[in-house]
């Protein structure tokens, strides 16, 4: 059986607001190690990365192409079930194989998000790819794609030149600039103590705004506070909403309800899918309720958000990495062919270095000078297969190992996707990699 990549994405593009908000509280309720078991569920998954972020539902799996379009029905038919949404299927957008990777080389690059080149996403991406494989939810397959898809973002945002942060959080700010006369007197509260929390206290910095304090429903706001520099908000919420101007939610735990807020002045941003807030606190007099749906609508106009003008350069930066990944995955059956036939021959040699040295030593530095040869002598090879697939042209090189070296299984496919330990890191996420440096 020929495994494949498919990634199913349910987002705010593909589905508006209101079907990704109840799919999203539809598994809100479940941990990720529940999220991402009940999509192994099948027995023809191998493997499975879930990502869920404000704006997209994605699930990324590892199965057999013949049982691609069995293993979609049924985990969309499962989301619909448990979403009360019958017609969900309609939002989902299934895709395969290179389609699948080059839609996770952008979404990891933040070229398919709310907010375009956002930042936050390839921290987003890489958690939920850290936790699935700490389940042990991943594969060979998965693990090289998503660490190729990691780095390859984490290459590009160091390459580029300088510009403006891009996320949810600052276009928000920037569509609240309009209702904020003083920033530096303006009463800020955050509820919630995560990701957007985190780069919200940077974006409210750089507008000056000095009066922030920070509420959590999980008790780490003393915590949180003491780390950023703002005030801790003890007591019930609706006594920080009282004292507030501005109020930016960005937590899963709480709601924020008509008894949370008294009729006055306020602008409120609700940056939680599903929404923290109930739209009818919007409907009360002197309060503002600007959501994700509200602020997905200026994503797209110049000078909000940070967004960068794009000129096709970092997609076309996407394209040519996700060209590169595809030919490695292509060349690689014909490559450890090759490789595989050296190194047995190698092993019969040594076996007869071995017998002829005179003593340990001598048969040392025969092993090694033989295995720096044979090593050198396959880099060539191994480089050329890549350019060659990357170019359509991998057939004359499984042609040409064939008629050399009699290899005749060099073009059927048979290990095409990498062997247990031959992902990019031998085995090893990124975030480990880090850890030991």
């Amino acid at each position: 059986m020929t495994p494949v990549l498919l990634a199913l994405s349910l987002t705010h593009a593909s589905a508006g607001f209101d079907v990704l908000e109840r799919a999203t509280a539809a598994v809100a309720g479940l941990s990720r190690r529940e999220l991402v078991e009940s999509t192994l569920a099948r027995d023809e998954v191998s493997g499975a990365v879930v990502v869920s972020t404000c704006n997209r539902l994605e699930a990324y799996l590892d199965v057999p192409a013949e049982h691609a379009d069995e293993a979609a029905t049924h985990i969309v038919r499962a989301l619909a079930q448990r979403s009360g949404l019958p017609d969900l299927g309609h939002g989902v957008r299934a895709r395969t194989d290179g389609d699948a990777v080059h839609h996770l080389f952008a979404v990891a690059s933040g070229l398919d998000s709310l907010v375009l080149g956002e930042s936050e996403i390839t921290g987003q991406v890489s958690r939920a790819y850290d936790e699935a494989r700490r389940l042990g939810a991943t594969t060979p397959a998965l693990d090289q794609v998503f660490q190729r898809a990691i780095r390859t973002s984490r290459e590009g945002r160091s390459h580029a030149p300088a510009q403006p942060d891009a996320s949810v959080v600052h276009l928000a700010l920037d569509l609240a600039a309009s209702r904020i006369a003083d920033w530096r007197a303006t009463r800020v509260l955050l509820v919630g103590t995560g990701a957007h929390a985190r780069t919200a206290v940077r974006a409210l910095g750089e507008r000056g705004a000095r009066r922030v304090a920070v509420w959590s429903g999980t008790g780490r706001a003393e915590a949180f506070a003491l780390r950023h520099g703002l005030t801790p908000a003890a007591g019930a919420l609706a006594d920080a909403v009282a004292e507030a101007d501005l109020v930016l939610t960005c937590t899963s735990r709480t709601a924020l309800g008509l008894c949370d807020v008294t009729a006055h002045r306020l602008l409120v941003i609700d940056l939680g899918l599903p929404r923290n807030v109930d739209p009818a606190v919007g409907e009360l007099p002197g309060v503002e309720l600007l959501d994700l749906a509200t602020i997905a609508r200026h994503a797209d106009v110049p000078g909000l958000g940070g967004g960068v003008e794009r000129d096709g350069e970092e997609l076309a930066n996407v394209r040519d990495a996700v060209v590169r990944y595809v030919a490695d995955v292509d060349a690689a059956p014909a490559v450890v062919a090759l490789r595989r036939h050296v190194e047995e021959l190698l092993e019969s040699e040594l076996v007869r270095a071995r017998r002829r040295a005179h003593d340990e030593h001598e048969a040392a530095r025969t092993e090694a000078a033989l295995r720096h040869l044979v090593g050198v002598l396959l880099h060539t090879p191994s480089i050329r297969a890549r350019e060659l697939a990357a170019d359509g042209e991998l057939g004359a090189f499984a042609a040409g190992v064939e008629a050399v070296f009699g290899l005749g299984a060099v073009r059927d496919g048979d290990g095409a996707r990498p062997a247990e330990g031959d992902g990019e890191h031998g085995g090893t996420s990124e975030g480990e990699e880090q850890a030991r440096g």
